[in-house]
């Protein structure tokens, strides 16, 4: 038997559904934004835990219902409209897509 672990994947929806919008959201993707939209989203996000298998928790993903997927999708672009807003850095230190390394 593998090992067990306690996973939120509500917080792994919000980075995999985060990796399909970020391109047309129009924000600065560097690390420190990036964390603040997960941050911003998983706040107004119910938590939703799994035990699983190591490994297996992305397999879990798929079970979730579209309601999530939208409720996800609102959250992230709310987030993305206050860091745009208010970035925790200078417009000069702003990452284009092009740019991220991490």
């Amino acid at each position: 038997m593998e090992r067990q672990e306690l996973t939120n994947i509500m917080e792994l929806m919000v980075k995999f559904k985060y990796k399909e919008l970020k391109d047309i959201l129009n924000i600065c993707q560097c690390e420190k934004c990036t964390l603040d939209l997960y941050s911003y989203a998983l706040n107004r996000l119910p938590s939703k835990y799994v035990v699983t298998e190591k490994g297996e928790a992305y397999s879990k993903i798929n079970a979730t219902s579209v309601q999530f997927e939208s409720d996800i999708t609102c959250a992230l672009v709310e987030g993305a409209k206050v860091i745009k807003e208010h970035p925790r850095h200078g417009a000069d230190e702003f990452v284009e897509k092009s740019d991220v390394v991490w």
